[in-house]
């Protein structure tokens, strides 16, 4: 069983996969607390379900693309069962974690996106540095930035752990109401630095709020 705060269909709002219709499984708990965190309403309480209920509201949906996020979905146990059964039924599936719990147990057919906290989040000591020796190109690092030295850290990270030899897309977006969009643009360009900027597409077409 895996408790569940919301699943709805939406907008894939980021990621490589931005603008398509995607079912989302949001999960119940967290290991950390990122101080500029936009879905504390995920840390605790939800309903329990089981795999098979959710792969049933997955397949109702109509959706091919699947996410499952959280909260942080490694902290419950079944999330890579749920993934792996989500693939073996067709679906194209996502994992948003974190970083810094074992991404081992979840297959490589799905697309795990890492969050590499930075120091803007207060929680830049938890990152898991061994999930980068599992990426594959599938896969997905992003990077939220509050200012300057985040993304400093950002590209440290990046060569210290060759990330960009590793092949997987590399997502830089900034934190609201602190960093403004278009001058971590102009840092990505002046610095030939190899991120993908991202804007929350679901936030600019609905705004903050659950179920989006």
């Amino acid at each position: 069983m895996l408790k569940v705060i919301e699943t709805f269909t939406s907008l894939q709002g980021e990621s490589t996969q931005a603008g398509r219709r995607c079912f989302f499984i949001r999960l119940s708990g967290c290991n950390l607390n990122c101080n500029y965190c936009d879905t504390g309403y995920a840390r605790s309480g939800g309903r329990d379900e089981s795999v098979e209920t959710l792969l049933e509201a997955a397949r109702r949906s109509g959706c091919r693309l699947v996410e499952v996020t959280g909260g942080e979905p490694l902290a419950q146990g079944d999330t890579p069962e749920l993934c792996r059964r989500l693939t073996e039924s067709g679906f194209e599936t996502m994992l948003e974690t974190n970083g810094s719990l074992s991404i081992a147990a979840v297959p490589e057919t799905v697309r795990r996106i890492l969050d590499c906290k930075l120091p803007g989040s207060g929680m830049a000591e938890s990152n898991l540095y061994g999930n980068y020796d599992l990426l594959t190109p599938r896969d997905e690092v992003k990077f939220v930035m509050s200012d300057r030295r985040d993304f400093d850290f950002a590209l440290e990270i990046v060569r210290r752990h060759r990330l960009e030899q590793k092949g997987c897309p590399l997502l830089a977006g900034a934190v609201a109401e602190r960093l403004e969009p278009a001058e971590l643009a102009g840092w990505i360009l002046e610095q030939k630095a190899p991120f993908r900027l991202q804007i929350q597409l679901h936030k600019v077409l609905w705004g903050n709020r659950p179920g989006v």
